[in-house]
């Protein structure tokens, strides 16, 4: 058995050494983690984060040789599964959407060609086995009771005809530059009334919207590309899907259910939906904190990941890849942290410990490893545990406390001792 051991904290970043394991003894029963390879849970799709236009502005500041650098650190062979805006959303140089008049006449994606485009052209030279998720913040405003994009407002119903094809006419405009949508969700935050590009749907407006607009339209138009409903906060994730799946066409539409972070844990609704609909995906599809200069998320970050891994999640999508220095640009000064961010004169970017931690996971746990059971002995120890297609074994530990933690790594009949400094996580590869 060899056994390969990544750790990062505040003092080094992806330190590798190697292991050499035991066979199992009787006489250890304190201390144990026990991993099961052939105890299987979810399928995991991959890691990715969101290309938005503040991304890609952001980007187009770089040098080029630092563009070409940059693709490079982020683009791994696991770093697959990527969501679009469909128009704008507050992290946008400015505000806009594709259409003004209501035959869609002069539907174009060109503000998207500035920024967006030219971005995911060069990450697609690096990974093109890229996956994308595409989020509507707002429809245009024309087709708003309030004929604004921001505060909220709700979809005329005249207009929901007009507003699916809308998703389609996207999803084939980018089909023309070579971008395929794989997945689509209908709203993003469909409960919150924001100072920047927001809509209101509830769940039986959702429904309503899939079932006799959506999904119809996109069968019409031969439009493959798989719908996800909600795509807001998980203390709601349960009960909307119970609502919203109520309704047997809506169950049948939908592939998943998207979701983010902002109002805590709520691992329990991730493994309620999994238990509930376990043919439905489950993304979780954003995540950040407010802008900080330390830039210090990454223990969090990390937990939460963990946490809806755990739970049942399929995919595990970032929010902003990369911000300038001062987390933008945001066309609402809704500034955030990113893993990583250019410097302050732009010509080059830092890499925080949440770029770190996040490669932890996304470096080592591939598009199709299967999550797998283990058993640990204390509450401070935070974990996770995968099988890749090729059998490695990937167990991440995460250790948020202020002092070291001893263990006894336990797999199938091999063991090996080792311990996780304090404020630290540890991947290791076990093939």
């Amino acid at each position: 058995m060899n056994i390969l051991k990544i750790e990062t904290n505040n003092n080094k970043f992806f330190s590798n050494s190697n292991i050499k394991a035991s066979k199992y003894s009787n006489k250890i029963e304190k201390n144990v983690i026990n991993i099961y390879p052939n105890i299987c849970y979810q399928t995991f799709y991959g890691f990715g984060g969101a290309i938005t236009g503040a991304v890609g502005y952001a980007y187009s500041l770089l040098p080029d040789n630092k563009k070409h650098e940059f693709m490079e650190d982020i683009f791994h062979e696991n770093y697959i599964l990527c969501r679009l805006t469909i128009g704008s959303s507050d992290f946008s140089p400015d505000s806009y959407s594709y259409s003004s008049k209501s035959d869609l006449s002069d539907f174009s994606i060109d503000k998207d060609l500035e920024y967006i485009v030219p971005f995911i052209k060069d990450a697609l030279k690096v990974n093109p086995n890229i996956k994308f998720l595409a989020s509507c913040w707002s429809p245009p405003s024309f087709m708003k009771n309030t004929k604004l994009r921001n505060l909220g407002g709700k979809l005329l119903d005249k207009y929901k005809g007009t507003y699916a094809n809308y998703f389609v006419k996207y999803i084939n405009a980018y089909k023309a530059l070579g971008i395929n949508i794989d997945y689509i969700t209908i709203q993003n935050e469909p409960n919150a009334i924001q100072i920047w590009e927001s809509c209101l749907f509830t769940a039986q407006e959702e429904v309503d919207f899939l079932v006799n607009f959506l999904y119809p339209t996109f069968q019409k138009n031969n439009i493959t590309t798989k719908i996800l409903i909600y795509d807001h906060n998980k203390e709601k994730l349960f009960s909307r899907a119970l609502v919203e799946f109520s309704n047997p066409s809506a169950l049948n539409y939908a592939s998943g259910i998207a979701f983010h972070w902002y109002t805590g844990d709520h691992f329990e609704n991730i493994s309620l939906c999994h238990d509930a609909f376990p043919d439905k995906l489950l993304f979780h599809t954003e995540g950040c904190s407010g802008y900080n200069r330390e830039n210090s998320y990454h223990h969090e970050y990390a937990y939460d990941i963990i946490g809806d891994l755990n739970a049942g999640v399929n995919g595990y999508i970032d929010w902003n890849i990369l911000l300038d220095y001062n987390g933008g640009p945001n066309h609402k000064k809704n500034y955030c942290n990113s893993p990583i961010m250019l410097t302050k004169d732009s010509s080059n970017y830092n890499k925080s410990l949440a770029y770190y931690y996040i490669g932890h996971f996304s470096k080592y746990i591939k598009p199709g490893a299967v999550r797998i059971a283990f058993s640990k002995y204390s509450k401070d120890i935070i974990m996770t545990a995968f099988k890749n297609t090729d059998n490695s074994i990937i167990v991440v530990i995460l250790n948020n406390q202020n002092f070291d933690i001893d263990f006894n790594l336990c797999v199938e009949n091999n063991l090996f001792k080792d311990k996780i400094g304090s404020q630290s996580i540890i991947t290791y590869v076990i093939t």
